[in-house]
């Protein structure tokens, strides 16, 4: 079975790019509202800074755990009966989030959404493969589908930094309830079924995937507070490379293999990878250590440190509608290496802020070529990764994406948080906080240059 043609299967291809677009959008503004929301929900559910970190990490580690799965399953079993099943795990997750009265309880409930986003994320990617023929058309698509995900990252963050000083942090998880059951009645209205893959189901590729997964994810979240040294998070990161060996080395004989190791025969599919590991563990760190200087240096509240990060939202906005013009004009390698250039060049300015930083010059800035470096690189980053994958394939490749944007985001948090304390000598407070956001960030600076060089090549073959 290859793409599919041109308006031939999906009749209602608005209708289906607005179920795509509208679910990718819950999974993106949830991550980034929880960043600002989180000194609130400390201070009422009573969690221990430790605890607090599990808010976060809870729902990283089922989503990066179950997402090669996830996507597979959408290959056997049907795409619509997965993305109804993620959006209504996700949805009610969102609900008992909201309710939590414990610390155990909301842990427990962003666990059963991060698996709710593992089954959604993949499955929207799929959709939009099989719904829109390779070609001008689907990159279009792409590049809305890619703008929104920018676009709700940081609204995410004005959102949540709003309701939780405003309001109350629980309402960013309500808002999902309508959305997610709106979302549900169209999927089952638009979306035809698609046809499922026969064979048997690889279950021991799927078992050695998930466990694997989870323990890599484990550990990288672990090292950020346990350091490097820790005996359990190096026993973790161990035991994630032996299960994932296993399961490549179970993949090359599987008859209907979870992750066909053949998406990994293309030089340029493989480079997009690589450069989303480094391009989300640069961004990630940009958020998070942005944020955290907003608030600590510049001693903005919540409200207002979601409202800085609106110049970008914009920029990121405005250059991704113009990415299928720049794509045709320019080609996706030669605009990727335009956007990847661009972010490295705002990071390695914002990388030099201090104490002394004001605003306006040192912080929005920097961030406008972050916004347009964003804007212009993640839509080819998601169109390279994949290019010229066969329909039956669409599930395994979304997933492939996905899951290199999920490591990229826990690899990349794990190493900066671990190196941001270098040289700090005998520093604290607002000095303290602005000398880690320049180590941070200067080795995401690195990153992103890494990334560039890697899909460089591309850029000369293509």
């Amino acid at each position: 079975m290859k793409n599919l043609p041109a308006n031939s299967a999906a009749p209602h291809q608005a209708a289906i790019l607005a179920i795509i677009l509208v679910s990718y959008v819950m999974i993106v503004l949830d991550t980034s509202i929880v960043l600002t929301g989180l000194p609130k929900i400390h201070q009422e559910l009573g969690f221990t800074d430790t605890g607090l970190a599990w808010v976060q990490s809870a729902y990283t580690l089922t989503f990066g755990g179950l997402l090669l799965l996830a996507a597979r399953a959408g290959d056997a079993y049907g795409r619509r009966r997965m993305l109804q099943l993620g959006l209504a795990l996700f949805t009610l997750a969102s609900l008992a989030i909201g309710l939590a009265q414990s610390p155990a309880m909301l842990i427990a409930a962003r666990a059963i959404q991060g698996v709710g986003a593992a089954i959604l994320a993949p499955s929207t990617l799929a959709l939009l493969q099989t719904t829109f023929a390779e070609g001008r058309e689907r990159t279009r698509a792409i590049a809305l589908y890619s703008a929104v995900a920018g676009i709700a990252a940081s609204v995410g963050l004005v959102l949540g930094g709003v309701l939780a000083e405003w309001l109350s942090w629980r309402v960013g998880f309500f808002i999902n309830l309508p959305i997610g059951a709106v979302m549900l009645v169209a999927a089952r209205r638009f979306v035809a079924e698609s046809a499922r893959s026969g064979g048997q189901f690889d279950v021991a590729g799927a078992a050695s995937s998930t466990f694997g997964m989870s323990a890599l994810v484990y550990g990288l979240i672990r090292s950020a507070g346990a350091g490097w040294g820790d005996a359990l998070t190096q026993g973790a990161l161990a035991a994630g490379v032996l299960l994932l060996a296993a399961f490549i080395a179970i993949e090359r004989r599987a008859a209907q293999p979870v992750l066909p190791l053949r998406l990994f025969a293309d030089a340029q599919r493989n480079a997009a990878y690589g450069a989303r590991v480094l391009f989300m563990g640069a961004m990630i760190g940009f958020f998070f250590f942005t944020t955290q200087f907003l608030q600590v240096v510049l001693r903005y509240p919540p409200s207002l440190t979601g409202l800085a990060f609106l110049p970008m939202t914009l920029v990121n906005f405005g250059v991704a509608l113009c990415v299928p013009r720049l794509i045709h004009r320019l080609g996706n390698a030669r605009l990727l290496a335009m956007g990847l250039g661009l972010t490295l060049l705002g990071m390695a300015w914002l990388s030099r802020v201090d104490t002394g930083t004001a605003y306006w010059l040192g912080v929005a800035l920097p961030m406008l070529l972050i916004g347009a470096g964003q804007g212009m690189a993640l839509s080819p980053l998601t169109a390279a990764g994949v290019a010229g994958v066969p329909a039956q394939d669409a599930g395994a490749a979304s997933g492939i994406v996905n899951v290199a944007h999920q490591l990229g985001s826990s690899l990349g948090l794990a190493t900066l948080v671990a190196v941001a304390g270098l040289g700090a000598g005998q520093l604290a407070g607002a000095p303290l906080l602005a000398h880690r956001v320049t180590v941070a960030l200067g080795s995401a600076s690195g990153m992103l240059a890494l990334a560039l060089l890697l899909v460089l090549p591309c850029r000369r073959s293509g």
